[in-house]
């Protein structure tokens, strides 16, 4: 293979993982500015955003608040906790770490339907309010995606980084402010994008555990998707549920690339 050939697979290869992201979203894109598009047309016959009027009449803008504040409280919770139990677990001084292991993944094991029916019964009779406990559920489900993640962080850290700034009489805590969280803010970014996407596309669980009292943009998506005749509203729904996480996998990517930069 030539240098030139070489130097084009990463390009070719990046564009190819765009394709795969992007091509999916044409057809939403088409819907949502589609006033009437019947077969055999290949494109709309009347463009509009009757769509998006539909969606912000039906409740989207409840919908995406909803969604943020339970993505980011899912993350908020997550990702500390993560941390701590992917740097327990990459020390490999925790007692029984690989009980302390397989009960962190379990969550991937059981599924979220079984989990919200089992505790929902339990979340009424402690009379925890419905966003607590759907928030609790979904810190849960979050917490093998940001363990693992920290943990294969915390695993190629380089513990010369803490020596040294004891050495300078850094602190415990300043450590840890000062010397992990910076080398570390790639993971930690990482962790707290997957925990939000927890929260964000979750429907089982706020719909059994929430009861309908919580409004999210997945159980927005579901009632319009149930109707028939309104796929510019479903599209417009469905493409403001796909934004946002893009646009935050957007960030987390350049917070990698500086960090890959800082560390060089």
């Amino acid at each position: 293979m030539t240098l030139g050939a070489r130097r084009l697979l990463p390009g070719l290869a990046l564009l190819l993982l765009a394709a795969w992201f992007v091509l999916p979203l044409v057809p939403l894109a088409l819907w949502g500015l589609a006033d009437r598009w019947s077969a055999p047309a290949v494109l709309p016959q009347e463009w509009g955003l009757s769509g998006v009027a539909e969606a912000a009449e039906q409740g989207a803008g409840s919908g995406v608040v909803g969604s943020l504040a339970l993505g980011g409280l899912v993350a908020m919770l997550a990702t500390p906790l993560g941390a701590l139990a992917g740097r327990a677990l990459a020390s490999r001084h925790l007692p029984a770490s690989v009980l302390v292991g397989a009960v962190l993944l379990s969550p991937l094991v059981v599924p979220p339907f079984v989990v919200a029916m089992g505790f929902d019964v339990l979340l009424l009779r402690l009379a925890v309010p419905a966003w607590a406990g759907v928030v609790l559920l979904l810190t849960v489900a979050a917490l093998p995606y940001t363990t693992y993640v920290m943990r294969t962080a915390y695993g190629g850290y380089d513990q010369g980084f803490d020596d040294e700034a004891r050495t300078l009489g850094a602190s415990p805590r300043q450590v840890v402010r000062l010397v992990q969280v910076p080398v570390l803010t790639p993971a930690l970014a990482a962790a707290a994008f997957l925990a939000f996407l927890v929260g964000w596309s979750d429907y089982v669980v706020t719909v059994l555990v929430g009861g309908g009292r919580l409004v999210t943009l997945p159980l927005l998506v579901a009632s319009a998707t149930s109707a028939v005749g309104n796929e510019a509203q479903v599209a417009a729904l469905s493409l403001l549920a796909v934004l946002p996480p893009l646009a935050l996998l957007l960030i987390v990517a350049a917070i990698g690339r500086r960090g890959r930069k800082v560390r060089a």
